[in-house]
């Protein structure tokens, strides 16, 4: 129960705190690009962290990690709640990633290790989901309410500090797995590639919707936040309902993404079309996860690639589709990014 606990609720404090900047943004920051490099400082940091917490997680253990992961999460926090200086927001943001990325790697190796890696995998992506929604939401209304940019950044950082505490009273059973050599990571990329490729894409596509909308829409601040808040919803119930019934992976996440390719291009016509990406996207994710759990000697390896591939389609793919628009219009930019996803239907199970 402390586990559950610790890896619940560390996962949706962790993600709530990520989110809670993004509605106050302005208030650190007057620039445009000042405030995407903030946002995408995030990011980063996960990407290049999720990696060598997979490996060291098999090496070490996972809890040792997801303490690490924590602290650096609540300090982090505890900062950027009392700074407003762009440079060192900035950096806090990327030490925050990096500590968010050595958890959820190592948290999740530690999901797909129990016995019920399935349905409890459907409540960590639900929460993970929760915690984004609410990091949201809460940050830009507590702002409001109290007149303060940094209330729902101090809240956050205070709720993880909890599982900072519980994770100390978890225990790890003595790890069976053998420390994952060079040779080994090379062969689990290899074996697992499209497995990878599919989560860059479809991912990564959740993202492009998201970046691409608010210019292509022209809808206020407080609508595309209930938009964007209402995939996240969807991915909740799709990752709650995927994770209590029996998929053939490599079919569920084919047919998922020719679907995210039409439900791309019903975004273009229809907010809606967010609802359909966000369900599909939580499908995708409990099939890959479950595909991962038989990877027995290399969960944290694992967890850390697909870690490491979701962040690097978050932070690629919104770029490349911003690059096409600017050139060439939002609905190009919206037909490549659905033609990604069909390429995904090609190759995956390969």
């Amino acid at each position: 129960m402390r586990s559950q606990f610790t890896l619940f609720f560390g996962i949706f404090s962790v993600m709530a705190l990520s989110n809670a900047i993004v509605p106050v943004l302005p208030a650190f920051s007057g620039q445009s690009s000042l405030e995407g490099a903030i946002y995408a400082a995030y990011f980063l940091g996960a990407f290049i962290s999720t990696l060598p917490a997979g490996i060291l997680s098999d090496r070490y253990g996972r809890i040792p990690l997801m303490r690490l992961g924590l602290a650096i999460t609540v300090a982090s926090g505890l900062f950027l709640s009392v700074t407003l200086s762009p440079v060192p927001v900035l950096a806090l943001r990327l030490l925050e990633g990096v500590g968010a990325g050595i958890f959820v790697a190592s948290a999740m190796s530690y999901v797909n290790s129990t016995e019920e890696h399935g349905k409890m995998s459907g409540y960590f992506m639900a929460l993970l989901n929760a915690g984004l929604v609410l990091g949201l939401v809460c940050s830009g209304w507590l702002a409001e309410i109290l007149h303060s940019p940094s209330a729902g950044i101090l809240l956050f950082a205070v709720l993880s500090l909890i599982p900072a505490v519980t994770v100390f009273l978890v225990q790890e059973s003595p790890l069976k797995v053998k420390a994952c050599d060079t040779a080994g990571l090379f062969t689990l990329v290899r074996e697992q590639r499209w497995l990878w490729y599919s989560s860059i894409v479809l991912i990564g596509i959740t993202g492009v919707v998201s970046s691409l909308y608010p210019k292509f829409s022209g809808a206020s601040s407080d609508i595309l936040g209930y938009w964007i808040a209402g995939m996240s919803v969807a991915t909740i119930v799709a990752v709650l309902a995927a994770s209590r019934i029996t998929l053939p992976e490599a079919a569920a996440i084919r047919w998922s993404a020719l679907l995210m390719a039409a439900g791309v291009m019903a975004t273009f016509y229809t907010p809606a079309g967010f609802l359909i990406l966000g369900a599909l996207a939580g499908v995708v994710m409990i099939a890959q996860m479950a595909v991962l759990a038989d990877l027995k000697d290399h969960l944290g390896i694992a967890m850390g690639l697909f870690s490491t591939a979701g962040y690097l389609g978050m932070a690629l793919l919104p770029f490349l589709a911003g690059l096409v628009a600017d050139s060439a219009g939002f609905f190009l930019a919206f037909i490549a990014t659905a033609l990604c996803a069909i390429t995904v239907a090609g190759t995956i199970g390969r």
